[in-house]
């Protein structure tokens, strides 16, 4: 009972010595909803983005991974369905839902842009040898 009467005393000290202290409360709040926003629901919302765009552009030939790890090409999209085929073997084709699909990352990356090629530089000629030339040594044969 002792113990009680302590800590009831403390805190009623306590919060009588923090009156001014409400809005320093205030911007730590704002502080940690900015910080939270900042690294975690903004970069979230960016993938999503980037998601929701990939798996709007499929065509046929794309890699791609399912949610259940399977690796595929897809072989059809067919506009406004959710499903495209996924061609995972020679003869083997399954349906499979659009959101279960991610980018495969060992899959090339698309072809850049063409970029406009150099001449290459033309090796000097060297003069054609003499065979009876004596400075020259000859090949042995083995």
């Amino acid at each position: 009972m002792n113990l009680l009467a302590i800590l009831l005393q403390a805190a009623s000290a306590g919060a009588a010595g923090q009156q001014g202290g409400g809005m320093s409360m205030w911007i730590m709040l704002i502080l940690i909803f900015a910080v939270m926003w900042l690294f975690m629901i903004r970069p979230q919302r960016k993938q999503q983005k980037e998601m929701e765009q990939f798996r709007s552009s499929l065509k046929k030939g794309d890699k791609v991974i399912t949610a259940g790890g399977i690796y595929g090409t897809i072989a059809e999209v067919k506009e406004g369905e959710r499903y495209v085929l996924l061609r995972i073997d020679n003869d083997v084709k399954i349906k499979v839902d659009k959101s279960s699909l991610q980018k495969d990352p060992g899959a090339p990356a698309s072809a850049p842009a063409p970029e406009a090629k150099e001449p290459k530089e033309q090796k000097e000629e060297k003069p054609a040898r003499d065979p009876k030339d004596p400075k020259e040594p000859k090949a042995e044969k083995y």
